[in-house]
């Protein structure tokens, strides 16, 4: 039953990585972005980061902690002014930069080197593929993409794969897998498109055809499973805990919070594609900022913020409505509102996308490959 599930109530008052945006500008303008001010230049003084990393420094001792550097395009804020922002935090934090991969050369493979960063590339298949992802002047950037990839490899740097997939259907499973085995990717993450700030495209899709197509990724990734496949991996862990009757503790205890601080030092908690909105109901979305205040206490006082409250709500309609809540926890904040107009609400299309028809895909998979009886 769905009331059964015990996981994930409130926010927890440590987060397990915070997300950074060292500028907004991003030097392509790929169709599906959800960023409303990815054309402008606004940088991160080093200040914020000085902040930042007061409060990282503490939970960094207690545990493993990372940042991840998120644009706009990281890298548009040039390697002088990055290390000025990596500096102040101390030596066990790990660093993680998602960059379309456009500006990487050897100068900035060596830069990442130097950092120790972790590289995560966003593209989006074969160049057919890549038709949502231009530059500024509207030309088809997967060349650029491509060029920044091989670099990478260059210099035998390891890096994980980011793709959107806004058509997921049966057919494109086998190809994407077959590409990023080429690639030479550690890990691969799939994001069906989301209808999420300034991208209001639909993402509504036939439900036979988003199963078919998770169903397909996982048998493609089991005739060769040597990329760590982020969605099918952790579905697979939650079938596995079902199976032992584990499943209600697969979920943290509460949910993270996952700070995103903005280039001006504001806070957005649970959601990054949150930041730089605003809604008359709920204000600027903001829990506070860095400058006025520590992070900690930021995030010790998250439950005020109103929409925070809201969406709490929401995940308890979630758990108490919900079949799949043990599989994701409820609905994510940013979704619900893009697509709903609120925090409350429950199912949404990405719930379908992403994680019912997932987890529907993998039963079918499995079932479709059921050793016969002798």
């Amino acid at each position: 039953m769905a009331h059964a599930w015990s996981g994930m109530r409130g926010i927890a008052p440590v987060p397990t990585y915070v997300v950074m945006q060292p500028t907004t500008l991003c030097n392509l303008d790929c169709a599906y972005c959800y960023l409303p001010f990815r054309a402008a230049d606004k940088r991160m003084p080093v200040e914020v980061a000085r902040a930042v990393a007061a409060s990282v420094e503490g939970w960094a001792r207690e545990s493993r902690f990372s940042v991840v550097w998120h644009g706009g395009e990281p890298l548009a804020a040039g390697r002088e002014h990055l290390a000025a922002l990596l500096a102040p935090f101390g030596p066990g934090v790990e660093h993680h930069v998602q960059t379309n991969a456009t500006l990487i050369d050897d100068a900035w493979c060596e830069f990442f080197r130097a950092h120790d960063m972790r590289v995560s590339v966003s593209v989006d298949g074969p160049e057919a593929r890549n038709g949502d992802r231009v530059t500024r002047g509207g030309r088809p950037a997967y060349d650029r993409i491509v060029r920044g990839i091989e670099a990478l490899r260059r210099h035998d740097i390891p890096f994980s794969a980011l793709c959107v997939v806004s058509d997921p259907r049966p057919g494109a499973a086998t190809e994407l897998y077959d590409y990023f085995l080429g690639l030479g990717c550690d890990v691969l993450g799939i994001n069906v498109e989301e209808q999420e700030g300034v991208n209001t495209r639909a993402n509504s899709h036939a439900a036979a055809d988003v199963r078919a197509f998770w169903a397909e990724l996982v048998t493609a990734w089991r005739a060769d499973p040597r990329i760590h496949l982020r969605e099918i991996e952790w579905t697979l862990r939650y079938v596995a805990a079902v199976l032992d009757d584990t499943a209600d503790a697969l979920l943290p205890r509460q949910l993270d919070p996952i700070p995103t601080v903005a280039y001006d030092g504001s806070v957005v908690l649970l959601s990054p594609e949150l930041a730089g909105f605003s809604n008359p109901r709920y204000g600027d979305f903001t829990s506070g900022n860095v400058l006025n205040r520590p992070l900690a206490d930021i995030l010790a006082g998250a439950a005020v913020t109103p929409w925070i409250g809201e969406f709490l709500r929401g995940v308890e309609s979630c758990r108490a409505t919900c079949p799949y809540f043990g599989f994701c926890g409820g609905a994510h904040a940013a979704n619900r509102y893009f697509e709903h107009g609120r925090f409350d609400t429950t199912e949404t299309d990405h719930c379908r996308n992403s994680k019912i028809r997932l987890l529907e895909g993998v039963l079918d998979h499995a079932r479709d490959h059921e050793p016969s009886a002798v």
